[in-house]
This record gives structure tokens, C-alpha cells and sequence, in this order.
């Protein structure tokens, strides 16, 4: 089971830290992704990570402000969140990918969720 953490309440222009971690699961064996679902809002892709940590893909409206990173010894999936404005309030999830392409921004491709954490970004 999934789980995600490092929500809170943060100013604009703030950093926070989401981790991700599992129980009764390795991590290793899947590409890992974050999705953000605002009130009222479908749930959107964020971020990707390749099984190996090797590669990474954003949505354009993170990019160049959050950095997803994993560290599989500690069975673990990380998303730094800098810069942070207003309409990046959210409930934030991760997901693990079972599938070939790590970069997928649709939900259906993911198949094990965590329970998410929210991130509010005041202005």
C-alpha cells in the first residue's frame, strides 16, 4: 500500500517535499508518477520517473519547478516542490506504473495508488 506524505500549508514562492513510500511492496520493480486533483478538477498528471531513477518527465506547468527523484534502497519516491504558486493547491498522489512506458500522463495506466496528501499554497 502506498502511502504519501509531506503535505501542508505553505506561502507563494514556498518549497515542500512529498514522499512516497510503500509497505509489503518494492517500489523498484515500477515507474512511479505523482498526480495532483484540485477541488472541483480531474485528477492531472504532474511527474514521472522511470524504474531506475534515469529518466524523468513533467508537466509543463511544473517543469523547471518540481523535481521528482526515487531512492529504491529506501523504498521511496520523492517530488521537491519549489516555487510554489497558488493553483498548485492540491491533493497530491503517487502512483505506481506497471506498464512500458514511464512517461504515461494517463491514469489508467497506473494501478496502485496512496491515499494523498494535500498541498495548499497561499497567496
Amino acid at each position: 500500500q502506498l502511502q504519501a506524505s509531506g503535505g501542508g500549508l505553505v506561502q507563494a514562492g514556498g518549497s515542500l517535499r512529498l514522499s512516497c513510500s510503500a509497505s509489503g511492496r518494492s517500489l523498484s520493480d515500477y515507474h512511479m508518477g505523482w498526480f495532483r486533483q484540485a477541488p472541483g478538477k480531474e485528477r492531472e498528471f504532474v511527474a514521472a520517473i522511470s524504474w531506475t531513477g534515469g529518466s524523468t518527465f513533467y508537466t509543463d506547468s511544473v517543469r523547471d519547478r518540481f523535481t521528482i527523484s526515487r531512492d529504491n534502497a529506501k523504498n521511496a519516491v520523492y517530488l521537491q516542490m519549489n516555487s510554489l504558486k497558488p493553483e498548485d493547491t492540491a491533493v497530491y498522489y503517487c502512483a505506481t506504473n506497471p506498464g512500458p512506458i514511464y512517461s504515461s500522463k494517463r491514469t489508467h495506466s497506473y494501478d496502485s495508488w496512496g491515499q494523498g496528501t494535500q498541498v495548499t499554497v497561499s497567496s
